[in-house]
């Protein structure tokens, strides 16, 4: 049940997404067109929304081990007549920290937005900005930070054993803190969206496999390999530009 609601969850973040992508390709996405303003409040809630929605499908996917494990353990302590909280409510934490990503983006984009270096598609037009994000994320794959981050969000059972929080309002803070741990460790990524559009759904798949598959290894060799490809594409952009 809990594998079919997150799969739900997943499919229907997936098919907005889908929508506003073929808005887009027919000009009909008022948030899609290049406009000459500064955003309104109801701008900026509407690319909120959309970076919240997208930031769920891309997510729970790779988050569905931690809440498995949590359920898991949940129903161990139901069973020894325990305090038990329902999965979903951690996995709320957890989308939780991306909500909070999510509004950053959202202001960052409007910067870039008023400073005319995004086109219509919501991809950076300027070659020293793609080149800079791309050289940027490459190098970060390679930093201590980065391993520490992706550490934590392969090895969930670390936090159940040495951080377990008791109740609802415990279950939202080991959820967040896991969020924390797994935006450290994809920000970047994320980011590189406004090199390929925002809303290039291509690269929002991809960029989803790739987090999902580096969650999985068992080698940093993964994250460091992808990360030159990134820093070679980078500078390729840079030079052309």
């Amino acid at each position: 049940m809990l594998v079919a609601s997150a799969a739900v969850l997943t499919g229907v973040a997936w098919t907005y997404l889908a929508i506003d992508a073929w808005r887009m390709s027919r000009g009909v996405c008022e948030m899609c067109m290049p406009l000459a303003h500064a955003w309104t409040s109801r701008e900026v809630g509407i690319v909120f929304v959309m970076w919240t929605v997208m930031m769920v499908g891309m997510m729970t996917p790779s988050v569905m081990p931690a809440v498995l494990l949590f359920a898991r353990l949940n129903r161990e302590r139901r069973a020894a007549r325990r305090p038990f909280v329902p999965a979903a409510v951690f996995l709320g934490g957890y989308l939780l920290a991306w909500t909070i990503f999510s509004l950053v983006v959202t202001l960052l984009q409007a910067w870039l937005h008023r400073a005319a270096l995004l086109s219509g598609a919501m991809a950076s037009r300027n070659a020293w900005l793609s080149g800079t994000l791309l050289v940027a994320a490459g190098v970060f794959q390679w930093l201590p930070v980065k391993n520490r981050c992706l550490v934590q969000c392969r090895s969930p059972l670390g936090l159940f054993v040495s951080r377990w929080r008791e109740g609802f309002a415990g279950a939202v803070r080991m959820g967040f803190g896991h969020g924390v741990h797994c935006v450290g460790c994809c920000w970047l990524l994320m980011a590189l969206l406004f090199v390929t559009g925002v809303m290039n759904l291509l690269w929002v798949g991809l960029i989803t496999v790739f987090v999902l598959l580096e969650k999985m290894a068992s080698t940093v060799w993964l994250s460091r390999g992808v990360g030159l490809v990134l820093v070679g594409m980078g500078v390729g952009v840079m030079v052309r530009g």
